[in-house]
């Protein structure tokens, strides 16, 4: 199991990767919401493509629009998805 910090650099480079973004994973804060004007600014296209994402590179399914909107919040709210499943 990788450690915490090396989830959360994947899983950005997976965000900038996946969604083409203009910030780089060292632009993304760990906190920093993915959704809305404060945040990256994602949108309902984008978090489809999140979740193809996350189940394709982390094994991460989720199936449920509105888990779907807890989990999607931050990368550390992704994180902590990913491994609370990994855990399993």
């Amino acid at each position: 199991m990788e450690d915490s910090a090396t989830l959360k650099r994947r899983l950005k480079e997976m965000l900038v990767e996946n969604l083409m973004l203009d910030d780089s994973a060292d632009e993304i804060e760990d906190d920093q919401p993915l959704f809305g004007p404060e945040g990256l600014g994602l949108d309902s296209v984008d978090a489809l493509q999140v979740v193809v994402g996350l189940d394709k590179h982390f094994g991460l399914k989720i199936a449920d629009p509105e888990e779907a909107k807890g989990i999607l919040k931050s990368v550390n709210t992704i994180a902590a998805a990913i491994e609370k499943n990994t855990q399993g």
